[in-house]
């Protein structure tokens, strides 16, 4: 994959807009563990960055998907990693099969001022007991007339305390649990929906994550988002596209983390020269620089076949698996090298080690991907379906 002239003024447009009106607010927004996403969106949607691949008839750019991976990877100019994170569930997590399998009506009504900013969404996937096993999903749609009608609840729900509405997995009937499942968009101001419990996490501050409870919240039947029953495939599609973008905006974190490192390992005098002048450091830096460059090709390759039509679950799952593993090894040694000053509050390495922890868990956990691709692989049996 080449980014092109459009490519990179796609990525200076994003990075402007972080240094003017994003990064300057980071340090107040991790503070009160909340940042205002319907004003942060709107001001993207003017931009026409909240939408880069998606229909043009809906407000979208119409580009391929190459684009939003130019969008994501410029994410990670943003000074911590709850506020990207928040962005990527609007653009590449909630949207992407309302986008593709949505009816026109849906798409008018939910997608249209997503792209725009004037409505934020969430994806409820998680629950309590069903986080990485999305087969075990519990909450339920009955039909009752041309409606559904909504109970269980969802858990780790990013953005949900500000969401206007959710795409929500949900089973519809009591088949198997490959074949029984549907996309449902689900307005978050519905009777019978409680914002039960803001979650206080280790990192990620400023991203809302919220448990949320459903008791006989109806629904439209025709706010199901493509045919009823393939909600799993539909989700696992989506996964790709979110685990491409998890990898993508995993780099630029972990080069500005491994820059800011050699800039305090120069000036670090100890033993009568820098910390810089220790072999031991200039190797280990050098060895994280070159696997992130590794996983960079790794992530450009999955987008170039993805762009094509193939499918890259194989590539996405490995690209996922290795950002979430580097960003800790690369957040760990450099804290190290930091010394005290590493396990100090503010400073932007101790941030990384601890928004970066999540990528490991989030959208995917590692043995997720690692059972993923040993069925890719046939050394694993794939579940029969």
């Amino acid at each position: 994959m080449q980014y092109t002239h459009e490519h990179l003024e796609i990525q200076k447009t994003m990075r402007r807009f972080i240094d003017d009106e994003i990064n300057p607010h980071v340090d107040e927004w991790e503070e009160a563990e909340a940042f205002p996403a319907h004003q942060v969106f709107k001001r993207m949607g003017e931009l026409g960055l909240l939408g880069l691949n998606k229909p043009e008839e809906f407000g979208g750019g119409g580009l391929d998907y190459s684009y939003a991976m130019a969008l994501a990877e410029a994410l990670g100019h943003i000074s911590c990693g709850a506020v990207p994170m928040a962005i990527g569930v609007q653009t590449d997590m909630c949207t992407p099969a309302l986008a593709r399998f949505g009816s026109d009506e849906l798409r008018r009504e939910f997608l249209a001022p997503a792209i725009a900013g004037d409505m934020v969404g969430c994806i409820g996937v998680s629950e309590p007991g069903a986080g990485s096993d999305v087969a075990g999903l519990k909450t339920h749609a009955r039909k009752d007339g041309d409606d559904y009608l909504i109970t269980g609840q969802k858990m780790w729900i990013t953005n949900s305390f500000q969401a206007d509405w959710m795409c929500m997995l949900v089973n519809t009937s009591d088949g198997s649990a490959h074949r029984n499942k549907s996309l449902v968009m689900v307005p978050m101001n519905l009777p019978g929906i409680e914002r039960a419990k803001k979650i206080r996490k280790i990192g990620m501050h400023s991203s809302d994550t919220g448990l949320i409870y459903f008791d006989d919240v109806r629904v439209p039947q025709r706010y199901r988002i493509g045919e009823e029953g393939q909600g799993f495939v539909y989700q696992m599609q989506q996964f790709q596209e979110e685990r491409l973008w998890c990898a993508a905006s995993s780099l630029e974190p972990m080069e500005d983390c491994i820059r800011d490192t050699i800039e305090w390992a120069q000036q670090r005098k100890m033993f009568g020269g820098s910390l810089a002048d220790q072999q031991w450091v200039q190797f280990k830096l050098a060895e994280l620089k070159t696997e992130v460059e590794a996983l960079r090709a790794l992530t450009y390759r999955a987008c170039d076949l993805h762009v094509q039509g193939q499918d890259v679950t194989e590539l996405a799952s490995m690209a996922k698996l290795k950002c979430g593993r580097l960003t800790r090894q690369v957040a760990d040694t450099c804290l190290q090298f930091w010394g005290g000053m590493g396990f100090t509050w503010e400073n932007r390495v101790s941030r990384l080690y601890r928004d970066g922890r999540l990528g490991s868990i989030g959208g995917g956990a590692d043995e997720v991907m690692l059972g993923i691709l040993a069925k890719t692989m046939g050394i694993a049996k794939r579940p029969v379906r």
